[in-house]
């Protein structure tokens, strides 16, 4: 018996809707973005530009009429608005708007009474609920976390990790939101976190690192992967400018170094 010609499309005809990155290269290789919900980790070793790339995602987000998050676990929210403003695509109204919503997440632990060097399971399940809450208070569409490096050193263990992840990234895909999770990984690990359990939760992986190429040290991304659409697996040369990230091809047959 034939398929009714108004019977409901199957998921895999249905397209996800996109979260426009608004970073054009990454939007391209993404055909049209990160799908909406979407779990990211935005991985590399230290000064590849992954807070810019999270910075530029929210700003972008926020310009667009989205409500845009940025927990901060190791740097202060004044210092990076400071940074954040030698930008062309920067606006101070989003702040003030309440669009753009900066949260030092130590202030949070002092808040909730964890201010002890390892969290215990009950202190991450407060943790992951009043996260959750401040996300759901905000309204926020685009979520991100920097570092989940530096908070795994207060969870420390592998499967309370993964555990917090699975139960964040739960509570945060019924709540509509799009997450970047900012990994700091050594040049040449050769995995894309510190516990090596993050990248099994997350629903995509986006790595930043660097390439050499005739004598010069080159920014380079990489989708690894992304749940929810085709991709472009390729590396692309990122350069940071005022404008924002501005991203080409990557010529092949170059030699990429901890990317």
């Amino acid at each position: 018996m034939g398929r009714p010609s108004n019977a409901d499309p199957s998921p895999k005809d249905v397209p996800r809707e996109r979260c426009v990155t608004g970073i054009e290269g990454l939007d391209h290789i993404l055909g049209g973005g990160i799908p909406k919900g979407n779990m990211v980790l935005l991985a590399g070793p230290v000064g590849t530009g992954k807070t810019t790339l999270s910075l530029e995602f929210l700003v972008h987000g926020a310009e667009r009429g989205e409500s845009s998050l940025f927990l901060s676990v190791t740097e202060a929210s004044n210092k990076l608005i400071e940074n954040l403003s030698s930008f062309d695509f920067f606006r101070k109204d989003l702040i003030k708007s309440n669009k753009l919503v900066f949260v030092d997440l130590p202030i949070m632990y002092e808040r909730l009474g964890l201010d002890h060097e390892e969290l215990t399971v009950e202190d991450i399940e407060l943790l992951t609920r009043s996260v959750l809450d401040l996300v759901e208070s905000v309204g926020a569409d685009r979520v991100v976390l920097d570092s989940l490096t530096s908070l795994g050193y207060r969870i420390r263990r592998d499967e309370r990790i993964r555990d917090f992840m699975l139960t964040l990234g739960q509570g945060l895909s019924r709540l509509g939101t799009t997450t970047l999770l900012v990994s700091e990984v050594a040049p040449m690990e050769g995995r894309y976190s510190s516990h090596g359990v993050e990248e099994a939760v997350v629903d995509g992986i986006i790595l930043l690192g660097n390439a050499s190429r005739q004598g010069d040290i080159l920014r380079v991304l990489q989708v690894v992967k992304m749940r929810g659409t085709a991709h472009s697996r390729s590396q692309y040369v990122m350069e940071l400018t005022p404008l924002g990230l501005l991203m080409a091809p990557h010529l092949k047959g170059n030699r990429a170094q901890g990317g």
